[in-house]
């Protein structure tokens, strides 16, 4: 049984990926039957665990040259832990449609942090958009739960997403993966308990709070995006010219693509407590360092 890019591309996945990544998104569709399905995780003949994704299979191939580790395919080189999340970090990414050909690219040649996938846009020379009231050119975070969750204390302790998304539960005799994929917080004595001996409800609060409080920060993010934004059209009509607006387009950039990509990240926080309150904490700081730019062009 093929995918879409092995089909179009008669076996050949990589060249099929290039083709479909090329066409008008209405052809694209008359080759999709069905939504993610038993194959796009699965080898049909063994049932093992596979990456079916083009996209995935160059971002992690550069992220570990990246790391030192040359020539790199999970399909022969992960362990099956690994695979547990390799095979939802296929699609829960950030990612961009590089060049004319629009070839779909997981930006980690640099590393898989904010500050080092922002690394990769500049040097690329990529904008997503420019701001209509500003006029910086800006970027979108996608989805990035695969590279914050690479910076959370259950990453580091080999926790895989199956492990919390998709626990193990008894059919009969048998052990399974349940595929009923859904929060932990909706199935947590099987989620959470099997490696923290605390009850649910504690459990459900820790992670509440944590939410909480990415929660507020985010707000306060906001804030000060929005008053740098404010700031910038002010002095738009003031007079100030591109040149003198450069520091705060810079500061723009920064600051809304760490608010966006923690605000565009399904966890609110809880993959990587720590690392989403430092990309808040940096968004909150460019965005005033950009309000305050703008302001000494005022005062001078």
């Amino acid at each position: 049984m093929k995918n879409v890019y092995e089909t179009v591309g008669n076996g050949n996945l990589m060249q099929g990926f290039a083709e479909v990544n090329a066409m008008p998104l209405e052809k694209a569709w008359a080759y999709a039957k069905h939504p993610v399905a038993c194959i796009d995780c699965h080898d049909p003949k063994t049932m093992e665990l596979r990456v079916t994704r083009p996209g995935f299979l160059s971002g992690i191939k550069a992220l570990k040259e990246h790391e030192g580790i040359k020539n790199y395919d999970p399909n022969t080189m992960a362990t099956h832990q690994e695979m547990r999340t390799f095979v939802c970090g296929q699609c829960h990414v950030e990612y961009y449609f590089k060049g004319p050909e629009k070839y779909l690219t997981y930006p980690w040649s640099k590393g898989v942090k904010v500050e080092e996938i922002e690394s990769y846009y500049n040097e690329a020379g990529h904008k997503d958009w420019v701001h209509a009231e500003t006029g910086a050119p800006v970027l979108k975070a996608q989805h990035p739960e695969f590279e914050l969750w690479s910076q959370g204390v259950h990453s580091k302790s080999g926790v895989s997403c199956a492990d919390c998304h998709m626990p193990y539960k008894r059919e009969g005799a048998a052990k399974v993966t349940d595929h009923h994929i859904r929060s932990p917080l909706l199935n947590t004595s099987r989620a959470c308990l099997q490696c923290h001996h605390f009850t649910e409800n504690e459990m459900k609060e820790r992670v509440e709070t944590i939410q909480a409080r990415t929660r507020v920060l985010m707000d306060r993010a906001e804030a000060a995006l929005l008053d740098l934004i404010d700031a910038i059209v002010k002095a738009k009509k003031a007079g100030a010219t591109e040149d003198q607006l450069k520091l705060a387009y810079e500061m723009h950039r920064k600051a809304q693509w760490r608010l966006d990509f923690v605000s565009a990240e399904n966890s609110m926080g809880f993959h990587a407590p720590q690392e989403a309150a430092r990309i808040l904490a940096e968004s909150i700081d460019y965005a005033r360092q950009g309000q305050v730019a703008v302001e000494g062009l005022q005062r001078a």
